[in-house]
């Protein structure tokens, strides 16, 4: 097969320690999905840099996180190092050249690249639930507010919006249970007790305007390279359900956005999920069907999904069996769970008479890993102990300089680093609110006359009866309707007449478009 229908990943060896065979990634099975596990340390970055670097060669584009910032280093060119020279030479590397990649970087705080962010809205409730660690109960209530949202035509944008809306249905709680079912007070304030710890970890960056266009993280430079995109998440990695869910709720709109397009020979973009245990760590049993579902689903509209892990028992098994190219580095085994997780790690892998699998992965070196590839019809390669190649970018992180000259060169430079903040629900509630409470006081010095007035024993009643029909009866107690109040009434009157249009939700609760 020609080379430029492959990716290049390293020589496999004998047991002999002498060479035996290039081993290739094919493009056409890029987008049956992969996995990339081994200890820390072993190279497990290297690998996905290697990866990256060939995908992005075949002009296909990239998505990956860069969780400890030495990936950050592939947006410029590789250096000459020994240890680099040596291992192009001892898998027969030549010519090897270094250069660098196209890359755009993101970051959810706008500190070390574009931002990047979404709505409340397009993210939807079973994501958000997600986020916050909600309840059962607590997810049926955002659901009611989503709904609520939709057919009041109030966008729910960032979390201000939410927060005003959970506000007008915990005071309004009884007539909205009527008709959405129940509404409880608890249960929505613990969603706004959540909503506050989520803004103190810094969510508020996520949620908002401008949302991520999906076509810019699938672009191809004018050289024909795939640009990558890198999201640098160390300071993410502070708020672990944060980033898993962000990278979550990026999949499916992959999957909800894409068209079909079968098996192409080449995807249109790769995913590489690093850290991919924090996706499934604590997730409810219907979550995990749903990735499930987006991950067999989405090969058929060209993407590849690489998950990037310590340990492959941190990968549910109905997903494992999803996941056609493997790459194992070394694993120790000193617990009873890490014997296991060797034992799983070896089992995944079409056997190699040459040698035993458990054995040779708790023995492998730094940037040697057991690969083993989708070849022919479809039907994984046997397994082979690898030498993986040397990256082409540079092997470690960027300077701030080089960073900054990247970002302010970028194909998305000014798109996405200023905020916008249209009318939405918070603005929508606040000025219904206002409105009723400028009429309600219109009213008030009227109401108090009315209420203050003498009246002849005998008269009272009648003079009740007199007022006109649906004003408030005078009282020397009155008291006008709080802004949250108005709203409520303002926004349950709109809901119950207006006929929303209808959105449709995914898999995973994001909107399709």
């Amino acid at each position: 097969m020609p080379q430029d229908q492959q990716i290049f990943i390293g020589a496999s060896r004998k047991n002999d320690d002498s060479l035996n065979k290039d081993e290739y990634l094919t493009l056409k099975f890029g987008n049956r999905h992969g996995l990339v596990t081994g200890a820390t340390g072993t190279g497990k970055t290297v690998t996905l840099q290697v990866l990256a670097e060939g995908f992005s060669k075949a002009g296909v584009p990239v998505f990956c996180s860069d969780i400890k910032g030495d990936l950050s280093g592939i947006a410029v060119k590789g250096e000459p190092k020994d240890f680099l020279l040596k291992r192009a030479e001892e898998i027969g590397l030549s010519p090897y050249v270094f250069e660098q990649f196209p890359v755009i970087f993101w970051d959810l705080y706008g500190e070390k690249g574009h931002r990047v962010r979404t709505t409340i809205a397009e993210m939807g409730p079973l994501l958000l639930a997600r986020l916050m660690d909600a309840s059962e109960a607590q997810e049926g209530v955002l659901n009611i507010a989503f709904k609520i949202a939709d057919k009041g035509g109030m966008p729910l944008l960032d979390l201000k919006d939410l927060q005003a809306l959970l506000n007008y249905m915990g005071e309004n709680a009884t007539e909205l249970s009527s008709q959405f079912g129940l509404i409880a007070k608890a249960s929505v304030g613990s969603i706004q007790r959540s909503l506050l710890v989520l803004e103190q970890q810094g969510a508020e960056h996520f949620f908002g305007e401008p949302a991520l266009k999906i076509t810019d993280i699938m672009r191809v430079s004018q050289q024909g390279y795939g640009q990558i995109s890198v999201l640098a998440a160390d300071k993410l990695m502070m708020n672990p359900r944060l980033y898993a869910t962000f990278l979550l709720w990026l999949l499916s709109e992959l999957f909800e956005e894409l068209p079909e397009v079968g098996d192409p020979e080449k995807p249109k973009l790769v995913f590489f999920f690093d850290e991919a245990h924090l996706l499934f760590n604590d997730a409810p049993r219907v979550l995990i069907e749903r990735v499930e579902q987006v991950v067999r689903l989405i090969r058929s509209k060209g993407v590849g999904v690489y998950f990037v892990t310590q340990n492959p028992l941190d990968v549910p098994e109905t997903v494992l069996a999803q996941l056609g190219n493997r790459v194992q580095h070394a694993l120790r085994a000193y617990s009873p769970r890490e014997q296991k997780a060797v034992k799983t790690a070896a089992d995944t892998f079409r056997p190699n008479p040459a040698f035993d699998c458990a054995s040779v992965i708790t023995n492998l070196g730094t940037g040697e890993a057991l690969v083993s590839m989708l070849e022919g019809k479809g039907a994984p390669s046997m397994v082979e102990r690898t030498l993986v190649r040397p990256p082409s970018g540079r092997v470690g992180p960027v300077t701030d300089g080089e960073r900054q000259a990247i970002i302010n060169a970028s194909p998305v430079a000014g798109q996405y680093d200023q905020d916008v903040d249209r009318q939405s629900a918070y603005e929508i509630l606040t000025a219904r609110a206002q409105k009723n409470a400028e009429q309600d006081a219109a009213k008030q010095p009227e109401q108090e006359n009315a209420g203050s007035r003498w009246t002849l024993p005998g008269f009272g009643d009648d003079d009740k009866a007199a007022a006109p029909a649906g004003q408030p009866r005078g009282r020397s107690g009155y008291q006008r309707e709080t802004i949250v109040e108005a709203a409520m009434k303002s926004v349950a009157r709109t809901v119950a007449t207006q006929v929303g249009r209808a959105l449709v939700r995914g898999i995973l609760g994001s909107l399709k478009r």
